[in-house]
C-alpha cells in the first residue's frame, strides 16, 4: 500500500474509533510500528490535530473539534457512492478495477456499525444491464485520457454494419452512455467537423502527438442528443389514445418523451417532424400494438399500414425457406 494510501488509512482509523494505539494501527494495516510513528509525525506536521495519551489506556485520538467536521462521508454518502458504483460498473465503466478498490477502502475503514448498515443497504440494489464488452476498455481509457489531456486520436473505424473500414484523426471532447453503448464525440479531421463515433465499431487506435483544445462550454451530451432527436421544424400533431399504462410507457420512450405537447391519463398529444413521421416513428409506435389508437394524422396511419404490410409481405416470402 502506497504512502497516500497508509495515511488516509490512519486518517480513518482515527475518524471511526475513539482511540487506537500504535500497535493496533500496526496490526490493521499491516506495517511496521516504526512506521506507524512515522506517520503519525507526518499526519501532526500536515496540521491534523492528533492527541496522544500514555499510560495504560492511552493511544491516539483526533481532537474532538476536528472529529466532529464533516472529513469523511456519512453513512448516507457511503451508500449514495456504493449503489453509484454498481450503476457506472454494470454500464461498461472503463476504471471498474479502480472504482472497485476505491469501494473497498471505503468499506475497510469503517467501524463495525457503519460497515453492518453499508452492507444492508447495498445488498438491496442491483442493476440489470447487457454485460459490458471488456474489449472496450483500452479504447476507453485513452479516449478518456485524450480528452483530458488534449491529444488526437488515430483510429481505425468501421462505419455501420458494413466491413468497409477508414482511418482517422480525432479529436475527442466527451465521452457519453447511450442505452447501453458507448459514443465519442470528436472533431474529425476528415470531415471537417464535429461527429460520433460508436467506441464498439473502434479496430484500432492509438495516440498521436498531436495537441487540440476543446471547445469552451462544449457539452458531448446535448451535441449527441440534439443530433438524435428529431429536427424542430415542420412539425406534425400525433393525437394517440392507449390505457395509461401504455400511454405512460410510450411517454418515457427516449424519444417520443421529448415531444410530448400535451398528456392526461389515457391520451397524449405529440409533435413530431414530418421526416421523422415517415421513417422511424412508426416502427416505435408498432411494438404497442392493438394496445394503443392513432386519432390523427392520417399520414401516419397511412404509413403503419405500409410498414405492416411490408413486414407481412416480407416474411410470407420467407415463411418456408429454412423448412
Amino acid at each position: 500500500m502506497a504512502k497516500f494510501d497508509n495515511l488516509l488509512a490512519i486518517l480513518w482509523l482515527l475518524k471511526a474509533r475513539k482511540r487506537i494505539t500504535a500497535k493496533q494501527i500496526s496490526d490493521d494495516l499491516e506495517i511496521h510500528i516504526r512506521t506507524v510513528y512515522r506517520y503519525i509525525d507526518a499526519l501532526c506536521a500536515s496540521g491534523v490535530p492528533i492527541v496522544a495519551e500514555s499510560g495504560h489506556n492511552g493511544g491516539y485520538t483526533l481532537n474532538k473539534q476536528f472529529n466532529e467536521a464533516h472529513l469523511f462521508f456519512s453513512t448516507k454518502e457511503q451508500n449514495a457512492l456504493i449503489h453509484a458504483s454498481k450503476f457506472a460498473q454494470k454500464a461498461g465503466y472503463p476504471y471498474s478495477e479502480d472504482l472497485q478498490d476505491a469501494v473497498d477502502k471505503l468499506k475497510r475503514y469503517t467501524n463495525e456499525e457503519q460497515l453492518n448498515e453499508i452492507n444492508k443497504h447495498s445488498s438491496g440494489l442491483d442493476v440489470l444491464n447487457t454485460p459490458p464488452d471488456p474489449k472496450l476498455n483500452p479504447i476507453l481509457k485513452e479516449a478518456e485520457s485524450c480528452i483530458a489531456e488534449g491529444y488526437t486520436l488515430n483510429i481505425e473505424y468501421q462505419t455501420g454494419y458494413s466491413t468497409s473500414k477508414s482511418i482517422r484523426n480525432i479529436d475527442p471532447f466527451g465521452l457519453v452512455y447511450w442505452i447501453g453503448k458507448w459514443y465519442i464525440v470528436a472533431f474529425c479531421h476528415d470531415r471537417q467537423e464535429i461527429r460520433t463515433f460508436r467506441a464498439d465499431r473502434i479496430r484500432q487506435f492509438y495516440r498521436t502527438s498531436e495537441i487540440f483544445t476543446r471547445p469552451t462550454g462544449f457539452s458531448a451530451r446535448r451535441f449527441l442528443l440534439e443530433r438524435l432527436l428529431p429536427e424542430q421544424d415542420n412539425l406534425l400533431s400525433i393525437h394517440i389514445k392507449g390505457t395509461p399504462q401504455v400511454i405512460c410507457d410510450l411517454c418515457g420512450h427516449w424519444l417520443l418523451g421529448h415531444t410530448i405537447a400535451e398528456r392526461s391519463m389515457e391520451y397524449v398529444h405529440l409533435k413530431i417532424n414530418e421526416s421523422a413521421v415517415l421513417t422511424y416513428v412508426p416502427y416505435f409506435i408498432l411494438q404497442y400494438g392493438k394496445s394503443i389508437h392513432i386519432i390523427e394524422p392520417t399520414l401516419l396511419k397511412e404509413r403503419l399500414v405500409e410498414v405492416t404490410n411490408e413486414l407481412s409481405a416480407f416474411y410470407q416470402q420467407t415463411l418456408h425457406e429454412f423448412q
